[in-house]
C-alpha cells in the first residue's frame, strides 16, 4: 500500500493564492475538501437586460450603445473549475463539466 503524503507548505501556499486569485476574479467556492486537497468553484453568468439598453440608447441617441455593445462582447457564460494539487503536489486547475 502507497503511504498517503500531505502536501508540502510551499504547495498549500501556491494552492491558496489560486485559490483566493479566482475568488477575487469572481468566483464562488461550491465545494471544498481538505482531505484529497480540491475546491470546485463556480462564476454565475452574468445576464444583460437587452431591453433596457435599447431604451437607454434610444433615450441617449444613440450613444449608450457603446455600452450596450461592449458588456455583450464581454459577456462570459457560467464557469465551473477545479482546483487540486495531484499525487506529485502539483497545483492544477480543470474545468468542469456543467449539468
Amino acid at each position: 500500500m502507497k503511504k498517503e503524503q500531505l502536501p508540502s507548505k510551499t504547495t498549500i501556499d501556491r494552492f491558496s493564492k489560486k485559490l483566493s486569485n479566482k475568488i477575487r476574479a469572481g468566483f464562488k467556492i461550491i465545494e471544498y475538501n481538505d482531505k484529497l486537497p480540491y475546491v470546485v468553484l463556480i462564476k454565475e453568468q452574468k445576464n444583460i437586460n437587452h431591453a433596457l439598453h435599447l431604451q437607454l440608447s434610444f433615450i441617449t441617441i444613440g450613444i449608450w450603445s457603446i455600452v450596450w455593445i461592449y458588456l455583450t462582447l464581454t459577456h462570459t457564460p457560467k464557469k465551473e473549475i477545479l482546483i487540486a494539487i495531484d499525487e506529485d503536489g502539483n497545483v492544477f486547475e480543470e474545468k468542469c463539466l456543467l449539468n
